[in-house]
């Protein structure tokens, strides 16, 4: 099992900027992919929106909405991944869920397991 606690949320000015941190409970050399979704509010029923991943080679994906303005990394060191965000605009606002991904067992049979961290909320105001 692997617990990821997401910190750095609040509310920051439209042209502001926030830094998320992720926390594992387990080493990220041990997990697959790392990455940050976000929820807009009043979607509950649509999916979680994929805002960038860091995969185990350390490469590194984004969506068009961030790019340039959003940072993903890895911090062995703390066993985080974080997400520096800048340029923050108004839908930027979402609840921000941390997601790992870890892949156990032999390539020909290799189980996936997929975590989340609670969230944290992000609020621009214009």
């Amino acid at each position: 099992q692997v617990q990821l606690v997401e910190s750095g949320g609040g509310m920051v000015q439209s042209g502001g900027s926030l830094r998320l941190a992720c926390a594992a409970s387990v080493s990220i050399f041990r997990l697959k992919d790392m990455g940050w979704y976000r929820q807009a509010p009043g979607t509950p029923g649509k999916e979680r929106e994929l805002v960038a991943v860091v995969n185990s080679d350390g490469s590194t994906n984004y969506a068009d909405s961030v790019k340039g303005r959003f940072t993903i990394s890895k911090d062995f060191a703390r066993n985080s991944v974080d997400l520096q965000m800048n340029s923050l605009k108004s839908e930027d606002t979402a609840i921000y869920y941390c997601h790992a991904r870890r892949e156990v067992g032999p390539v020909e049979r290799v189980d996936v397991f997929d975590y989340w961290g609670q969230g944290t909320q992000v609020t621009v105001s214009s």
